[in-house]
């Protein structure tokens, strides 16, 4: 799992072997989403099979997020390396596993559920020439002077000849922070862009960021503090083109180290017998709606990611376009290695890869995020770039709904202002249907999949009222939650015209505030009306929802 790659910046373009070992062998998920564009709640969601808002780790650092926010809730005692355990499956970790997880935490308590262990701590995470390292929760080591991905490389192959050695069943984790941007990368302590190992210094010297609609538009774009960025001049294009290149020359360096793991597993002999997975925790924008460079939105850079698997009974040469998230990896490793599937999972097993009927793939994507944008991550804009004085309204709400007849992109913010994609015919989401409405109660005049506009957007608002609340199987099956006669699945069937009255009459997606963390009583209505059949939409409705379990 590496940290912070884009798949829509072709990235992945830079990585051979995984395209040719992993990709020729095995299938490509086109549409594969984190469900929150940021490193350590997408970690923790992808580890306990749950969304951000069950986890309540929703950022990087206390009390909203981090390693230490892992622990108080509970997931130390309670997540996927234990379950596997317990299934006697042994488990190893090799690399960055939170934020937060450092020198000072690493052994309070240590993190559980792994029998072989090689953490990568703070403050070394992102010292790309002075990591840290804490094996099986001993004395942590500097190494200094070692790449982070030779070092890194290392103790992968490492654990990887334990593992095979301890002749049982086995669950590696291999993360590198890589190509995430680094800390002491130009020698005086600030942050900077990734440095190449020496085979790769120059490489890829006319590389630039693709010049897609959506990078960096004469017209602002989006909603909340996007619409008032500011157009960045030539100088700080040169430096996004700077950093794009010094990107793919760190994951040109993991796609050696994925053919040295691979190699290793055909000389033990099992390479046949082994599910091989690359992916990373969320994307990345360089420039597109002029966001400089970073994360956390809820646009299509930042949360459709890379998902490459290979493995005994997975085709091969597949490139699929079926939607699955990070929540579906937990109980698909349970399913493979043939263990229960623990209660209030919120993600289901990927098909493709269990061999269960395809019809089980899933329309939508939840997508949320809570606190402030980081606009520039990199030392060489912070400081010269004017931002808007409202990036801190960054929380919001999304849902991504894809089929062969539709694929749209819709959001709530904080701010209350709503987006809309129809992205079959606007796939780099630069016309927002609701530009300007923050009531869809008024929706602009329009049609969609011969439908008026007003009303699939109240569909899709409540769907997405279940989705930002639901737990297990109401978040596989959302669509049951709202029409629980089970005759409605997906957003077409639920455009019919016999539900026009009930949908118009649900309560709305909102929020009174923009806060920096899950706060519930701040995030409007929790629960939407289930339809029964009542034509009147009066007192027979029934009310649904999470108002205030665990958060």
């Amino acid at each position: 799992m590496s940290d912070d790659q884009d798949l829509l910046l072709n990235s992945m373009d830079y990585m051979p072997n995984v395209k040719n070992i992993l990709g020729k062998n095995g299938i490509t998920f086109s549409k594969h989403y984190c469900t929150s564009a940021f490193c350590c709640p997408s970690r923790m969601s992808l580890f306990t099979g749950k969304c951000v808002h069950n986890t309540n780790i929703t950022d990087v650092v206390v009390p909203w997020g981090a390693y230490p926010k892992f622990v108080t809730q509970g997931f130390n005692e309670d997540y996927l390396p234990l379950w596997l355990q317990e299934g006697g499956v042994n488990t190893y970790y090799v690399g960055k596993f939170a934020n937060g997880h450092s020198i000072e935490t690493y052994l309070d308590p240590p993190c559980a559920g792994w029998t072989g262990s090689n953490f990568l701590l703070e403050p070394g995470v992102y010292d790309y020439l002075n990591t840290t390292w804490a094996k099986n929760n001993a004395p942590y080591e500097y190494f200094l002077g070692e790449h982070a991905i030779n070092i890194t490389t290392k103790h992968a192959l490492e654990m990887l000849d334990t593992a095979v050695n301890d002749s049982k069943p086995f669950f590696l984790t291999v993360a590198p922070a890589v190509p995430h941007v680094g800390i002491n990368a130009s020698g005086n302590g600030q942050t900077f862009y990734p440095i190449p190992q020496p085979r790769w210094a120059d490489a890829f010297s006319d590389a630039k960021v693709p010049r897609t609609p959506n990078w960096n538009p004469k017209t602002t774009s989006g909603a909340s503090f996007v619409l008032d960025l500011p157009l960045p001049n030539q100088t700080t294009v040169d430096e996004l083109d700077k950093l794009y290149r010094a990107r793919l020359r760190a994951v040109a360096g993991l796609d050696v180290m994925v053919s040295q793991l691979v190699e290793a597993l055909d000389s033990y002999g099992i390479l046949n017998n082994t599910h091989v997975i690359y992916t990373t925790d969320n994307g990345y924008h360089i420039g597109q709606h002029r966001m400089g460079c970073g994360k956390k939105e809820g646009y299509e850079t930042d949360i459709n990611i890379p998902l490459v698997w290979r493995g005994p009974g997975v085709a091969q040469g597949e490139i699929t376009d079926a939607v699955s998230t990070h929540t579906d990896l937990a109980p698909t490793f349970l399913k493979l290695f043939g263990l229960p599937l623990r209660t209030k999972l919120d993600g289901q097993t990927i098909p493709q890869i269990t061999g269960e009927s395809s019809s089980k793939s899933s329309e939508h994507v939840n997508v949320e995020l809570w606190g402030s944008a980081d606009v520039y991550e990199t030392m060489p804009f912070k400081g010269h770039v004017p931002l808007p004085d409202n990036v801190s309204n960054n929380t919001y709400k999304g849902l991504r709904i894809i089929s062969d007849d539709y694929s749209l992109y819709y959001s709530v913010w904080c701010t209350n202002e709503h987006e809309l994609y129809d992205m079959l015919e606007d796939e780099y989401q630069m016309n927002n249907l609701l530009q300007d409405s923050l009531d869809i109660s008024n929706v602009p005049s329009g049609t969609y999949l011969d439908r008026p506009l007003s009303d699939v957007v109240a569909r899709l608002d409540a769907l997405l009222m279940v989705l930002k609340t639901c737990i297990g199987i109401e978040c596989t099956k959302p669509w049951l939650q709202i029409h629980p006669q089970g005759d409605v699945e997906n957003l077409k069937e639920a455009l019919s015209e016999t539900f026009d009255g009930f949908y118009s009459s649900q309560p709305k997606v909102s929020f009174s505030a923009c806060k920096q963390g899950y706060i519930i009583e701040f995030e409007g209505p929790q629960s939407v009306m289930q339809y029964s059949g009542d034509i009147s939409y009066g007192s027979t409705q029934v009310v649904m929802g999470n108002s205030s379990e665990s958060h």
